[in-house]
């Protein structure tokens, strides 16, 4: 894909400005913000073992009674209240760069979430594909008993539990990706579909040839087509309002995209 020009710089960017576009651009862009806001809460709650909202709220007795056998108390009730105060800061700002931006149209901010959904979708082909690839070495050097004699004991032991894997070969893995994915201008999912085909193939010849077979090699391929079906159908349904995971159908002409 060329590269994305800056949504601000585009003609399209500024022009009339009606008296509900305000509204309207404080509702999407809270959107935006609000399942940011959701993503970053299951982090610091699955990962960082924050309490989260649903105690907070019930030992406030939002809804009801609370039925909390062990009350929120210190530093754990400071954390939930903190993820709670995200999700009004989630809304109120925007509501402030929209009031600094008031002569930005509906289109401009339209142009803004396609570069920022694009980056999304090149980062998250990074990640799955650096992801995948440590892991398929990881496990096959497991499997195989040969990751002792790699790294060592300690740490074969170590890159067999799962919280000890993802915080230091998979975290760094994904800050890999997004770096990587802002220099990159390219949509990788055409590579992903190519690498789930060879990863598919070498289940194949594997198995039916050499009689070797690992679970880990299915995980792979499950873990890129689950990659390729999200960022594909993504892409296609903003390009032209088609859904369908065909790379063929990516590269047909206008009136071939018809016919079909």
């Amino acid at each position: 894909m060329t590269d994305q020009a800056d949504p601000l710089s585009s003609p399209d960017a500024l022009g009339p400005y009606l008296p509900w576009t305000g509204a309207y651009r404080l509702f999407g862009w809270s959107i935006v913000t609000v399942m940011l806001t959701f993503l970053f809460n299951n982090y610091l709650i699955f990962w960082l073992d924050w309490p989260g909202l649903a105690p907070f709220f019930e030992q406030l007795e939002v809804f009801g009674p609370s039925a909390l056998k062990k009350p929120l108390e210190g530093t754990a009730f400071l954390q939930a209240a903190v993820q709670a105060a995200f999700y009004p800061l989630a809304v109120v700002i925007p509501a402030v760069v929209i009031q600094r931006t008031a002569g930005r149209t509906l289109r401009g901010d339209s142009l803004a979430m396609a570069a920022i959904v694009n980056y999304i979708i090149r980062a998250a082909f990074w990640i799955v594909l650096l992801i995948g690839l440590a892991d398929m070495v990881i496990s096959f050097l497991r499997v195989e008993e040969l990751l002792s004699a790699v790294v060592g004991d300690d740490l074969t032991k170590q890159l067999g539990r799962p919280h000890f894997r993802g915080a230091y070969t998979q975290i760094p893995l994904m800050v890999a990706g997004l770096i990587i994915a802002a220099f990159t201008r390219s949509l990788g999912f055409h590579w992903l579909a190519l690498l789930v085909v060879l990863a598919e193939m070498s289940i194949v010849l594997s198995r039916f040839i050499f009689s070797y077979e690992q679970a880990f090699q299915g995980d792979l391929v499950r873990f890129w087509y689950a990659g390729l079906f999200l960022f594909a159908s993504a892409y296609t349904l903003f390009e032209d309002g088609h859904v369908r995971v065909d790379v063929l159908y990516a590269g047909f002409k206008a009136r071939q995209r018809g016919l079909v």
